[in-house]
């Protein structure tokens, strides 16, 4: 068959590196240093994405887990503190991949249908649509949170293929992380690991997919 869809997945993919001024802001606001912050912040982020969570439940959680109640700022109140972590952590993730969202038009151009796929929360989503005007120019978006349901879980692919009516073999997947592209390789969905788009050039060419999109 034929492809007739692409499927991205957002962070890494569509966007840039975490934005490094918001990384330095979390920091300062709860005082932690990276080695503390990161495992703290990493604990709870599937339940983030998969909705269990809010932005502002997930940092107020964030902060009892820290036990940093009384080593923040007493001045300011306990709730604007948790609004500006969660302002800041929606920021850390609203970048862009110019050269990816370039590549998206061309498949649109083509006639492909092209959806997102990600895990995503409630916080960041709220900010995209804040920023970013090119989500709407895909034909399907797919946010985890909104679904109770994460990769590399197959209902997420599965509801993704449902909305583009599309078989998996007619659907070609791209994320950065490999679990991810391992649990669609499982139901049919061709899919590549993206790094760079230079790698993802080549790894198109190898799959003989040149021959059926434009390469970014």
């Amino acid at each position: 068959m034929a492809l007739r869809a692409v499927v991205f997945d957002y962070g890494m993919v569509l966007t840039g590196p975490p934005d490094p001024e918001a990384h330095a802001a979390l920091l300062r606001i709860t005082g932690l240093p990276p080695d503390r912050f990161e495992p703290l912040y990493w604990a709870d982020r599937h339940a983030l994405d998969e909705g269990k969570l809010t932005g502002i439940t997930f940092w107020q959680k964030f902060i009892r887990d820290a036990a940093l109640d009384h080593a923040m700022d007493q001045s300011a109140p306990r709730q604007s503190i948790v609004e500006e972590l969660n302002r800041w952590d929606a920021r850390l993730w609203t970048t862009q991949n110019p050269a990816m969202l370039a590549w998206q038009q061309q498949l649109k151009e083509r006639g492909l249908l092209t959806a997102i796929l990600s895990n995503m929360s409630d916080n960041v989503l709220e900010n995209m649509k804040r920023e970013f005007d090119w989500i709407h120019r895909f034909d399907v978006l797919v946010w985890s949170f909104q679904l109770h349901m994460v990769k590399p879980g197959p209902a997420i692919y599965r509801h993704t293929l449902a909305e583009l009516g599309t078989q998996p073999e007619e659907t070609l997947f791209l994320d950065d992380k490999l679990v991810n592209v391992e649990a669609a390789r499982a139901l049919g969905i061709q899919a590549i690991q993206f790094s760079t788009v230079e790698r993802l050039r080549a790894d198109l060419i190898a799959a003989g997919l040149d021959a059926e999109l434009p390469l970014p």
